[in-house]
């Protein structure tokens, strides 16, 4: 059922529910009015009559008093309202008055009759020779009630249909632009976020109409986003397969290399330190640049893919990564802080949730000056919490763009990647904190 179709029904319902209302109040005021009119008419005439049958009875000399009533009624003809009969001692009826012929033409319906009508009275007069009987009759006021009635009957329906059909009009003009609004649902339901409303004179669906293409433009500026978020997560795979692959290579290929190298050197060392000396020292110096490209190559190899993550776990990594920091900077207080099962996570989260603790790591070391890192990660109810804090020199978000700060721009793409949140929180001379939650993180 149409919105149309119910409105135009809504309508017309409380048109008919109106019709009958002003109905039933003109049909109970006619029906008072009747009665009223009927009995006093009644009153009138036997009074009338009373006074003709007294009048009879102190003068004998008129003659008796059925016949000078009975030539009475005979000159008053038809009486409104009222229907007289006159009877001689025997019951033989000496005088009916004629019907009424007002509105004679008018035949009024029987339901109406019945509503309108009041209850017959009838009074009875004894009389010298005769009986007198006076009936109300209100056949005439019906008659004319019903003229008057049916006159505004179909003056109400004429106007019944007018306003009806004056509504249905209306209502076809007016939701008009619900069809072109539920077109553009259904293409956007269908992935058509390119599609736009017009402008509507009504205002309201004009608003309807900028609502739905604000959204269309929210849905689709979404949708963008998303694409990046899984373009960048696709970039940032293949940045971490690259770099598995030349922390490997490094490994393998230089570290053979560098091994060779510091073995030759060691053993030209042995051979020449008593024979040739200047020889052994120069040996030696090899040995210790070997010895320094190799733990320079293993910082290297550190931070472009930890070995541990593959072979230890999320866990285990973690805490060296603390732990060499701490070897590095031991002015500084590490502590970390590991709740709930990480062995589950999957690689992927993995290596971005350690990236997030290197990077912050390193922006507390290089910038906020702090003494004390706080690491805390916790896997309850299938949702993953981390918090980075320090007692740095921290600062002011209100005047600090974070787009501009790649670390931090960094650190909330990898974040937004799985659908987490990501928050700082920072007080100059306070400290920062980092707050990370992403639901839904353990594997069926």
């Amino acid at each position: 059922m149409s919105l149309k179709f119910r409105l135009n029904l809504l309508i017309t319902l409380l048109s008919l529910a109106f019709i009958l209302v002003v109905g039933t109040i003109l049909v109970n005021d006619t029906r008072v009015s009747i009665r009223e009119r009927v009995e006093a008419a009644s009153r009138v005439t036997v009074q009338l009559l009373d006074t003709v049958i007294i009048s009879s009875a102190l003068n004998p000399e008129y003659g008796e008093t059925h016949k000078v009533l009975q030539g009475f009624l005979q000159s008053l003809g038809y009486v409104r309202s009222s229907h007289i009969m006159l009877y001689d001692i025997r019951g033989n009826v000496l005088y009916e008055s004629p019907e009424s012929t007002f509105k004679i033409d008018v035949y009024p319906p029987v339901w109406f009759a019945k509503l309108v009508a009041p209850k017959t009275e009838v009074v009875e007069r004894r009389i010298r020779y005769g009986t007198l009987v006076v009936s109300s009759s209100a056949a005439g006021s019906i008659r004319e009630a019903w003229s008057g009635f049916s006159q505004l009957m179909w003056v109400g329906l004429g106007f019944f249909v007018l306003l009806n059909v004056m509504v249905y009009g209306l209502l076809r003009y007016s939701l008009r632009p619900i069809k072109p609004i539920l077109a553009s649902i259904s293409r956007m339901e269908h992935g058509d976020l390119d599609t736009r409303l017009p402008t509507f004179k009504l205002p309201e669906f004009d608003r309807i109409g900028h609502s739905l293409n604000r959204m269309a433009e929210s849905l689709a500026a979404e949708r963008q986003l998303e694409e990046n978020r899984q373009l960048t997560q696709l970039i940032q795979s293949h940045i971490e397969d690259e770099r598995r692959s030349l922390a490997r290579e490094l490994h393998d290929e230089l570290g053979q290399y560098v091994t060779a190298i510091k073995t030759f050197a060691v053993a030209i060392v042995n051979k020449t330190k008593e024979k040739s000396p200047d020889i052994a020292n120069n040996a030696q110096t090899i040995v210790a640049a070997a010895n320094q490209i190799y733990a320079g190559m293993h910082d290297i190899i550190r931070k472009l893919r930890p070995g541990a993550l593959d072979n230890l776990g999320l866990a285990e990594t973690l805490q060296d990564t603390v732990n060499h920091n701490q070897t590095l900077h031991p002015e500084i207080q590490f502590n970390l802080s590991l709740e709930g099962d990480l062995d589950n996570l999957g690689e992927t989260l993995n290596i971005n949730i350690y990236r997030i603790v290197q990077e912050a790591i390193n922006n507390a070391i290089k910038h906020a000056e702090a003494n004390v890192i706080n690491i805390k990660l916790t896997v309850q109810d299938n949702a993953l919490r981390l918090s980075i804090n320090d007692n740095g020199v921290g600062m002011n978000l209100a005047t600090v763009d974070q787009t501009q700060h790649f670390g931090l721009l960094g650190m909330r793409e990898r974040v937004q990647g799985f659908h987490g949140s990501f928050n700082v929180v920072s007080e100059p001379n306070i400290g920062t904190t980092l707050y990370i939650n992403i639901p839904q993180v353990l594997s069926a």
